[in-house]
């Protein structure tokens, strides 16, 4: 079968879809500018620049001997650790593949072409890419400041919406919105629509809203959260949903057998417990921020107050800026897909690596 001819009977949401693309890797870079890799400051993809616990990396090393065998399918132990934690029976806790494979999940169980998805402008690009996937309608409410305007989001549900995504802290803008915010769009959310609050930086926050207690109270949400981020496990895709019985049951259908594999479990279930790398993360990354801010203030350039693990810079011609440093070895964010082509998003490194992406920003923009 020819190419043209499989694009022909591909559905055409699909063949329309602009694929997702990540921050540049490393390797990748080196490869391609001729660059030593060790010599690389990666500051693209929110990444935990202390690395995995050393109890996360002593689980990891104790289970490659059993790597042949398949992992626990239902995720006993983790699901389990984790319902303990957040104050939840083991039936509110959903395993994935990174938390974006709930995000998929939910959209299997909830979208079809006569559907809506909501979220906002500047919202994470995975909902509107899985909502054209599902030949859904993604519909964009607008965010004043780069925040979720709850009340625009509760005003544009319909009869069709089966989805509202709220991204707290939200990624790219690392913005917040409020308990009293919550509360009164929780409040107007009819019951055919489901709330997905996607908490990827939760552990970040210092004085965090509390969307537990729609869980616990049996609402049609699922909150969504991450190894990937404050635990330093990116590279095993490892998050979680936590819902009511009745959308958790959905999603238990819907995801794939083992989709959460055995190293994942156990240094999930080793990362959770170990408070101590947890903390000099949360440490490291507010000396971070701050030093970021006063950085970007004492050059004149406008940026957005952020509560997650990065930040948000606008420095003219984002592309073009990303580009110059990346020959330079210093990797960020360009955000032209987002619709804010004169931003750059900036992860938190280590003081030295924030130090160089300064550094190598004010040569770039000098020039």
């Amino acid at each position: 079968m020819s190419t043209t001819s499989v694009k022909n009977v591909a559905n055409q949401f699909v063949c329309d879809l602009v694929a997702y693309e990540p921050g540049k890797p490393i390797e990748e870079t080196a490869r391609e500018l001729g660059l030593d890799p060790a010599t690389i400051v990666k500051l693209a993809s929110n990444e935990n620049p202390l690395g995995p616990s050393p109890m996360a990396q002593e689980a990891m090393r104790n289970e490659i001997d059993q790597v042949h065998i398949y992992p626990d399918g239902g995720g006993y132990k983790l699901r389990s650790a984790l319902a303990d934690r957040h104050g939840l029976e083991i039936e509110n806790v959903v395993l994935g593949n990174g938390s974006n494979e709930i995000i998929e999940l939910l959209c299997h169980c909830f979208l079809n072409p006569e559907a809506e998805l909501i979220a906002a402008e500047h919202a994470f690009v995975v909902y509107k890419l899985m909502a054209t996937l599902f030949g859904a309608k993604y519909v964009e409410v607008a965010d004043p400041d780069f925040i979720h305007d709850v009340d625009g989001m509760a005003d544009a549900i319909t009869e069709n919406t089966r989805l509202v995504f709220i991204a707290n802290p939200n990624n790219p803008t690392g913005t917040l919105v409020g308990q009293d915010a919550l509360d009164r769009f929780m409040d107007r959310l009819p019951e055919h629509v489901v709330a997905v609050f996607d908490e990827a930086y939760y552990e970040f926050l210092e004085d965090a809203p509390d969307t537990l207690k729609y869980v616990k109270e049996g609402r049609n949400v699922c909150v969504l959260r991450t190894f990937s981020k404050a635990y330093g496990l990116a590279g095993l895709r490892i998050g979680y949903g936590m819902a009511s019985p009745a959308v958790a049951s959905l999603l238990q259908k819907a995801r794939q057998p083992f989709n959460a594999n055995a190293m994942a479990q156990a240094a999930a279930l080793a990362a959770m417990n170990d408070g101590d790398h947890v903390q000099q993360t949360l440490d490291t990354n507010n000396t971070g921020l701050a030093y970021y801010e006063k950085a970007f203030a004492a050059r004149g350039l406008e940026y957005v107050p952020s509560v997650a693990n990065f930040i948000l810079v606008k420095v003219g011609d984002g592309d073009v800026l990303f580009q110059k440093m990346l020959e330079q070895g210093v990797i960020v964010r360009a955000m032209r897909g987002y619709k804010l082509p004169e931003w750059v998003r900036i992860s938190v490194g280590t003081q030295a690596e924030n130090e160089r992406c300064i550094e190598v920003l004010d040569e770039v923009l000098a020039s």
